[in-house]
């Protein structure tokens, strides 16, 4: 522990797995390699929906957002937690973490509100389709796109601020594998009831607001689908919106997971416990990303067209 007239803490020490040795070996290789994959899936599709003239349409201008967006918010955290998982000194600088957080929690605030817009667009693709055009113009579904990274750079303005004003003079542990808000919230020797009451605010407003709208609009698709008579049909309408459903599944199903499942008492088990939830923030911040590209990819036609013509253009011009 660093201590400046020992009062201000000038950083802190990630726990991460340090208490399971082995394990970090493990996860070190598996993080890797889903590093990688991120960022080949990710930057595949941002690159096909540039160069292919066919996906520039709403749909995949928000998904190549989507997937800037996973790059973006992976490499926020990921390299420093590899970085950890090697080196014995596990510490971060006030300044470090206060970064790590304010562009972690702008991408994740961001990502909500893209997936609500993206819910939108397939509702008005499938339930007004002949006024798709008109309503989803480019003077629509870009400003959607803009205010989405807006709102989340607003709002983790806003937390981060209020957090790194909280005064930190007791213990710098941070249980966890990066600079997550609530784990830095615990540290702070202060009433963090304001900070929390924001927090609730912010997560009414940013998560549950967009997963009210992604809601209303599958609702909505699904009364339009059935409303199909031919099994045909049907699958056609479903299948061009099957792969947001299951991003989106994926995406809440792990966020309601990590923060709503019931917390044991147990202190025996506190250890076992807390290892379970980091991994669980794990999934959520890599192998979620990890799924995105390749979600798309085996669930859209389209998609696959494009990734096998650009291969195509690149061993032709090799």
């Amino acid at each position: 522990m660093e201590w400046e007239n020992q009062t201000i803490l000038v950083e802190f020490f990630l726990k991460g797995l340090s208490d399971y040795p082995r394990l970090e070996l493990l996860f070190f290789a598996l993080i890797l390699i889903m590093y990688v994959v991120i960022l080949l899936g990710n930057g595949t599709l941002i690159l096909i929906s540039i160069w292919d003239s066919h996906l520039h349409t709403p749909m995949y201008f928000f998904l190549g957002n989507l997937s800037f967006l996973d790059i973006c918010y992976t490499t926020t955290s990921i390299p420093s937690i590899l970085v950890s998982f090697l080196s014995e000194r596990k510490t971060i600088s006030f300044s470090g973490c206060a970064i790590q957080m304010f562009l972690g929690l702008a991408m994740g605030t961001t990502e909500c509100v893209l997936l609500g817009m993206m819910a939108f667009d397939r509702y008005v693709a499938i339930c007004n389709p002949l006024r798709y055009p008109v309503i989803m113009s480019k003077d629509s579904y870009v400003p959607m796109a803009v205010g989405s990274w807006i709102i989340g750079v607003i709002n983790s303005a806003v937390q981060t601020a209020f957090v790194v004003q909280l005064p930190f003079c007791g213990n710098n542990v941070i249980n966890h594998l990066s600079c997550e808000i609530l784990a830095i919230m615990k540290l702070a020797c202060a009433d963090i009831s304001g900070n929390e009451f924001i927090m609730l605010v912010a997560t009414t407003l940013f998560i549950l607001t967009p997963l009210l709208l992604i809601i209303i609009s599958y609702t909505l698709i699904i009364v339009s689908i059935l409303k199909i008579r031919s099994s045909e049909g049907r699958s056609k309408v479903f299948s061009t919106c099957s792969a947001h459903l299951t991003v989106v599944i994926i995406f809440y199903g792990t966020i309601l997971f990590m923060y709503m499942k019931p917390k044991s008492k147990d202190t025996l088990n506190s250890e076992d416990l807390d290892a379970t939830d980091k991994l669980i923030s794990l999934f959520y911040g890599i192998v979620t990303p990890m799924m995105n590209p390749l979600i798309y990819s085996l669930r859209n036609k389209d998609v696959k067209e494009a990734v096998k013509h650009l291969l195509r253009r690149s061993m032709f011009n090799k």
